[in-house]
């Protein structure tokens, strides 16, 4: 998003809950890098689930696909289920696609909820691609429709991936990447889900797409102006490279107004590289030589849904970092600060989700209604080390903002903006983006803010 403070081009979704969340420690790290689990805590508001394992992929019904074993896991065609025309609504074109699908067990909801976000995490070969939905049941026994939650490749010459609007109920809507209940003081919640893969191949080739992660994360965060303050615990800094999307002003308007816009996948390409993702020459060869950094250009790019017409799809982010070897992305909430550092401190950085008036957050020296900055570390003093995207040069990406003020912008799902009107805060909203085979710290860290 850009850092300007202007209606958001996510249409902003409204809070859930009328009630509110009492504080309560969060787990942590200990010094061995066990889990260590605060007792007496409310009940966590999200549910992260995912599926992963051969079990897991055997365990859905599938029409065309199979399981593959292995170091990694997945999902690919084995036969062809049928065939189907797709036009694409961003080219006009219309192409013949054979199908497979693959339908999730159903999950049912530890927090029935207000929101779910899908994300994947897959390969798709040239002439391949993917349609992910969710078809889920009420809290009264009725079902909604199946809704498509993306339509996806990893590049752009097949389709042009895609998010769908217009879809809903009369009780629930897809906005962009985020299905939501309409009316969420009705008291109606989503109790369950059910995820579907559809995977794409042109009739004739062998290839196929390879899913290795399926999954959403639901979640009923309570209507808040201010969330409870948190007691700093941990002290460590990840050295995370530092882009800036602001100098890449003016480059590929064609991909939401060039670089002013692009924190997600400036963002995203910082944590790519921490874990030693790398673009190739011949893939960075498409973008200007006299541009810096041509690698967030790329992120830009293939990050880029043609629908939402910008880059801030969070699940589209997640699959693009996934799309480097090694690695897996998911896009989840975190229930505090604390958990944040749970994560930091086995070494695991995050994207969150944010905004804010220029006020609200010392330092930033601008306002948002939507921004992604990389949180990599806390200091002594238990304020937050963030890689913000939204500043003049690379130098200058590094920032210290204070703990309190973080924590609130992030958390809240409410907040007034420039305007003295009530509009919607992301509620803890993150990308977390980490090794396929994690270390047992790390493992038990995620496993802690509940992704597995």
């Amino acid at each position: 998003m850009s850092a300007a403070e202007q209606p958001s081009r996510r249409t902003l979704l409204a809070a859930a809950v009328t009630a509110a969340v009492a504080a309560g420690a969060g787990p942590v790290l200990g010094a061995g890098g066990a889990v260590a689990v605060g007792r007496g805590g409310p009940a966590r508001p999200i549910d992260h689930r995912s599926w992963t394992t051969f079990t897991d992929w055997r365990a859905g019904e599938a029409r065309g696909t199979r399981a593959v074993a292995g170091v990694r896991p997945g999902l690919v065609i084995a036969e062809a289920a049928g065939t189907t025309d797709y036009t694409d609504p961003h080219t006009g074109t219309t192409a013949r696609w054979e199908y497979a699908t693959w339908t999730s067990p159903v999950h049912r909801l530890s927090v029935p909820a207000t929101e779910v976000i899908a994300s994947w995490n897959a390969r798709t070969p040239a002439g391949t691609w993917l349609q992910t939905e969710l078809q889920g049941t009420y809290t009264d026994g009725t079902a909604t429709p199946w809704y498509v939650m993306g339509r996806w490749a990893a590049g752009d010459q097949d389709i042009k991936r895609t998010s769908v609007d217009g879809q809903s109920d009369g009780r629930s809507s897809i906005w962009t990447d985020t299905f939501a209940i309409d009316d969420a003081a009705s008291g109606l919640r989503l109790a369950s889900y059910r995820l579907r893969l559809t995977l794409y191949r042109r009739p004739g080739l062998t290839a196929t797409p390879t899913v290795w992660r399926i999954g959403a994360m639901g979640s009923d965060v309570p209507d808040r102006f201010t969330v409870p303050a948190s007691t700093p615990g941990v002290t460590r800094e990840l050295a995370v490279p530092r882009y800036s999307q602001e100098i890449h002003k003016g480059q590929y308007p064609e991909y939401d107004n060039g670089g002013e816009a692009w924190c997600s996948p400036t963002s995203s390409q910082m944590i790519i590289e921490y874990w030693g993702g790398r673009l190739t020459p011949e893939q960075l060869a498409w973008v200007d030589p006299s541009y810096a950094d041509p690698q967030v250009c790329h992120a830009a790019r293939y990050t880029y849904d043609h629908q939402y017409g910008g880059c801030g799809n969070w699940p589209f982010n997640a699959a693009y970092a996934a799309t480097f070897p090694h690695l897996q992305g998911v896009v989840t909430r975190l229930a505090s600060l604390t958990e944040l550092e749970t994560l930091i401190a086995a070494g695991i950085p995050a994207i969150t989700s944010q905004s804010f008036l220029k006020t609200e957050l010392t330092g930033a020296g601008y306002g948002t209604s939507g921004h992604l900055m990389t949180v990599i570390g806390f200091t002594a003093d238990g304020d937050v080390i963030a890689n913000d995207p939204a500043s003049p040069s690379d130098a200058a990406v590094r920032r210290v903002y204070l703990r309190r003020e973080f924590e609130n912008i992030w958390l809240r799902t409410k907040r007034y903006n420039a305007s003295g009107k009530v509009v919607s805060g992301t509620g803890g909203v993150c990308y977390l983006y980490f090794p396929a085979r994690p270390t047992p710290r790390q493992r038990a860290a995620l496993a802690a803010v509940g992704v597995r």
